[in-house]
C-alpha cells in the first residue's frame, strides 16, 4: 500500500483528517517530529476517532530517524514550489508521499535534494495553497486510482436499489 509522510505537522485537525483518509484507504501514516500537538489531543482524534484503532501510525524523532527505519525506494514530495503536476507521476505500490508543515511546506533543502520527485497540485496562481488534508486526499486517491484501488470496495448499495434487488429474487 501507500505511505503518507507528514513532516512536522502543526494543526491537529488536519492530521486527524489525514489519519481518517489513511485508515479508510489502508495507507500507513508516518509523523515526523516536532509535532505541533500532542498525538493524544482530543481535537486530533475527533476528526478520525472512530477510525483511529484501524490506523497504522508511526512517529519519528526527525527525518534522519525516519530514513534509518524505512527503505524508501520510491518517494514523491508534494510542494507548491514543484515544477510538475502530480498527474504526471506514476505511483507504485509502497511509495512514500511526503507533505510538509502547514505554514511552510517541506524544507527547501529537502526539496532541492529530491528535486526529481517533487510534484504540485495545480491551482490558480493568485492563491497560496490547498489545505494539507485536501492535498493528501487528492494525491492518495490519484495514486490509488493508478493502482486500481487495491483491496478497496469500489461500489455501494443504495437502499432503494437493495430493496428492488430483493424483490427480483
Amino acid at each position: 500500500m501507500l505511505n503518507v509522510v507528514l513532516v512536522e505537522p502543526e494543526i491537529p485537525m488536519n492530521t486527524g483528517n489525514i489519519a481518517r483518509t489513511c485508515a479508510v484507504t489502508g495507507c500507513t501514516l508516518h509523523l515526523i517530529k516536532p509535532l505541533g500537538f500532542d498525538i493524544s489531543d482530543r481535537s486530533l482524534k475527533r476528526a478520525g476517532l472512530d477510525y483511529w484503532h484501524l490506523l497504522d501510525v508511526r512517529v519519528y524523532e526527525d527525518l534522519d530517524d525516519f530514513f534509518s527505519k524505512n527503505p524508501v525506494e520510491e518517494m514523491w514530495c508534494l510542494s507548491t514550489k514543484a515544477p510538475r503536476s502530480y498527474a504526471e507521476a506514476s505511483f507504485h505500490d509502497g511509495c512514500y508521499l511526503f507533505f510538509g508543515k502547514e505554514t511552510r511546506g517541506l524544507p527547501e533543502e529537502f526539496l532541492s535534494r529530491h528535486a526529481e520527485c517533487c510534484l504540485r497540485i495545480p491551482m490558480r496562481p493568485t492563491l497560496r495553497s490547498l489545505n494539507l488534508s485536501n492535498s493528501v486526499a487528492i494525491t492518495v486517491y490519484e495514486a490509488l486510482r493508478q493502482l486500481d484501488f487495491p483491496e478497496m470496495q469500489g461500489y455501494g448499495i443504495m437502499k432503494e436499489t437493495e430493496e428492488n434487488w430483493r424483490n427480483l429474487t
